[in-house]
């Protein structure tokens, strides 16, 4: 049987997946099925290209003895246990920066259209209720408003960054202040959401941020408030969103992220003061190309005994 030095698993584009092919990857469509793989195959495999968002944990990573490095599709690897993967000495990479731009873009975007109502002024066209009701309700404006960036890091920095432009007044948390030209750090969430009008949450998922955005940072946010989740659904708290958006104590969210997506909360996904989309924050062409590529730089550098060229960790 032809030894196999990489393992591809998840759904990768017809490009990505010739591309790995002609590393001599072998592709699987889960992790589940890393199991009923026959041991010599395992045995020999030192690479691994994931994409996925199902746990990669240790017991995992047992399967394949010889593993050398894991290489993430995505800036965010909360899935992977990395300290699993440094106790094995395994190498865990990700593919940060090339994907900032079209998050940003996204980011700012889902404000923009939640401020201005742009899904109910479409529903409206495309149904012919602006012919037969009239006109909506007056929307908000975007313009000048103080929005917070919960996470100031390459991503959240380019969101603040466009925010500018629109005559934003900006505000942040991080785990520690940032030089910025004026804008203003907070030491807490909740501090945060007390001094903003909108909220962008931009900090990495895990379980360090699991529902950082709590109940009292929600409430905080307050009545005229708008809340847009451009990172990971673990970071917020559901059912806290969920009874706010429904009493009206904030005005409106916009999540590209859910717990437990692709499946959400249908209470969640039938509120007319949600703006939801289906995780689609890198999804473009040129951005998943440049993933792609960044994966597979890492898997041939690790494996060549070289450095890797995004590492999570020191293994």
């Amino acid at each position: 049987m032809r030894m196999t030095r990489i393992l591809a698993i998840g759904s990768y584009t017809d490009t990505d997946s010739a591309a790995l092919a002609g590393m001599g990857a072998q592709a699987l469509p889960s992790l589940d099925a890393l199991a009923s793989l026959p041991q010599d195959l395992r045995s020999g495999v030192e690479g691994l290209a994931y994409k996925g968002h199902a746990a990669l944990g240790g017991d995992s990573m047992d399967l394949l003895p010889g593993l050398k490095v894991i290489a993430n599709f995505g800036v965010g690897y909360d899935a992977i246990d990395v300290e699993a993967a440094t106790a094995r000495g395994i190498v865990v990479t990700n593919t940060p920066d090339v994907l900032n731009d079209d998050v940003a873009d996204l980011a700012v975007g889902m404000l923009i259209a939640q401020n201005r109502g742009f899904e109910p002024a479409m529903a409206a066209v495309r149904s012919g209720d602006w012919s037969a009701k009239g006109d909506l309700p007056l929307a908000r404006k975007m313009s000048g408003r103080r929005v917070g960036v919960l996470g100031l890091g390459r991503i959240g920095q380019e969101i603040a960054a466009r925010l500018v432009p629109f005559k934003c007044e900006i505000h942040y948390w991080s785990r520690s202040p940032k030089t910025t030209p004026g804008w203003t750090f907070h030491d807490n969430p909740v501090a945060l959401a007390q001094a903003v009008d909108d909220m962008i949450v931009a900090v990495v998922g895990g379980p360090e941020t699991e529902g950082l955005v709590s109940a009292q940072v929600i409430e905080a946010l307050g009545t005229d408030g708008v809340l847009v989740n451009i990172a990971r659904g673990s970071v917020i708290d559901e059912a806290a969103l969920i009874e706010a958006l429904e009493e009206g104590r904030i005005r409106g969210a916009a999540l590209d992220v859910f717990r437990g997506e692709p499946h959400v909360d249908p209470r969640l996904a039938r509120l007319p003061n949600l703006l939801p989309l289906p995780h689609i924050g890198s999804a473009t062409v040129e951005t998943r190309a440049a993933m792609g590529a960044l994966q597979r730089r890492n898997l041939q550098a690790v494996l060549a005994g070289d450095a890797a060229v995004t590492p999570v960790n020191a293994a």
